[in-house]
């Protein structure tokens, strides 16, 4: 028997729905700073990079098989295979590989990764109409920004009931994306908006498993659909991110609509965008950098009695996996990730494969880590000492770890990263093709060089 429930709401919210509809379906194209437009290339550079990389793997192959059970008809390319499937399918697996090796970009402030999402959805989509590469662009922005103020008014609180934050917002970013890429005015953009505040994907418990890179891609799949669905006359509350019993207010108990409005159209959350120099949660980072240091200064594994960790609660929450048993596991244990910086200096893909992981001498070294909570340290850093057999103590205190705001990975270490991930996949000829379609994208008449080059 329905019961009529008595939850405190904020009945007097501001309509934000209807805000972000009238910014994603009016906000000039290229309005904004060369700054904010080079980010997006570097999102999008980094997002492709990411795509192909895991395209092999297995649960894209999965979700590919899926895919196929439905005979799409041949829309949009799956990124780094060359398939090709109905938009919304190609969304839905650029989404999950994207995602698949935990590389992808972090919008730091909330711990999204907003172009899984939003990307998938618009390049599939564009692909499909033949819009052109400034519309893309333009649309990745626009999108990104809808999803990042979202999560602005929502984290942590959001993300600590157990929400996973990418696939929550993304359906939000990616039908704004996609509603401006098919130049939906402004009332049914507010539908498309309205569909995808009906559609929050993901769960934290999915961490260290499959279904969560199915969450950008299901989040991609989603938004895509909404702005389909609004273009042919679907109908959805004007409030539905804000009213009482509307996305906001049920999924979070926090709502600060101010984060929505403040400097709307004006600062970009696209540029406090970040890319992962470590192929793994973005919260082991510091913990890694720190290790790579400690190597830089001659300190050796076999040398090392114990490694005493100090990091903030959420580090040990998300990636306290003391024994991970695979590669996937391995993304999700900090003390993994301090073993794979001091043994080898590095933690890209090849750090997280089952054999590496599994490795005698790193399941040695992951058991010398002793992490301990001090809540005083910021979540984005770690203080590590490596205490030496001879008694020494080696120190060292990270506060902004490589790939941070403060700390960001160049364009060349962008595309390096890109080659790292791509050339075991679609080769070094494909490679060069991609890196330099993905800088050109805002000059060009379509997509079709993107897609060429990440094609094998």
């Amino acid at each position: 028997m329905a019961r009529n429930t008595k939850v405190p709401a904020d009945h007097n919210a501001p309509p934000v729905t209807r805000t972000l509809a009238k910014l994603v379906a009016t906000h000039p194209s290229k309005g904004w700073s060369a700054a904010v437009e080079k980010e997006a290339h570097r999102t999008f550079l980094n997002w492709v990079g990411c795509a192909i990389g895991a395209a092999q793997h297995e649960s894209v192959a999965a979700a590919l098989g899926a895919v196929n059970m439905l005979k799409p008809s041949a829309q949009s390319t799956v990124l780094g295979r060359g398939d090709k499937v109905d938009m919304a399918g190609a969304a839905l697996i650029n989404g999950i590989s994207s995602h698949t090796f935990d590389f992808d970009d972090t919008h730091l402030k909330t711990i999204i990764h907003p172009a899984g999402p939003v990307a998938s959805a618009v390049l599939a989509l564009a692909e499909t109409t033949g819009a052109s590469g400034r519309q893309v662009i333009d649309a990745l922005v626009l999108g990104i920004d809808v999803s990042c103020r979202v999560g602005n008014m929502m984290y942590p609180e959001h993300y600590d009931r157990g929400w996973h934050i990418t696939g929550s917002t993304g359906t939000l970013g990616a039908a704004a994306g996609c509603a401006r890429l098919l130049g939906l005015d402004e009332a049914t953009t507010l539908m498309a908006l309205g569909i995808a505040a009906s559609q929050p994907i993901g769960m934290r418990e999915q961490f260290g498993t499959m279904t969560k890179p199915f969450h950008p891609g299901g989040a991609a799949r989603a938004g895509l659909m909404s702005a389909l669905l609004a273009k042919n006359g679907f109908t959805a509350s004007p409030k539905a991110i804000e009213a009482a019993r509307g996305m906001a207010q049920t999924i979070s108990t926090k709502n600060d609509w101010n984060e929505i409005t403040d400097e709307l159209g004006q600062r970009f959350e696209i540029s406090f965008n970040t890319y992962k120099p470590f192929a793994c949660g973005i919260v082991i980072h510091p913990t890694i950098d720190a290790a790579t240091q400690l190597r830089a200064k001659g300190v050796k594994p076999e040398d090392v009695e114990r490694v005493e960790l100090k990091v903030h609660s959420l580090v040990l929450e998300l990636t306290g996996k003391k024994e991970p048993k695979d590669g996937l596991e391995g993304k999700f244990s900090v003390y993994h990730g301090f073993a794979a910086g001091l043994m080898v200096g590095r933690a890209g893909e090849h750090e997280y494969d089952d054999a590496f992981v599994n490795r005698p001498d790193m399941v040695a070294l992951r058991r010398k880590v002793v992490a301990t909570v001090d809540d005083s340290i910021d979540e984005a850093a770690a203080d590590v000492v490596a205490v030496m057999k001879d008694g020494r103590r080696e120190p060292v205190f990270v506060k902004n770890a490589i790939g941070s705001l403060e700390n960001p990975l160049t364009d060349a270490m962008l595309e390096a990263k890109f080659r790292d991930m791509g050339e075991p996949v679609i080769g070094k000829a494909k490679v060069d093709a991609a890196i330099a379609a993905c800088w050109k994208l805002g000059e060009a008449k379509d997509v079709s060089a993107v897609i060429a080059g990440a094609k094998p």
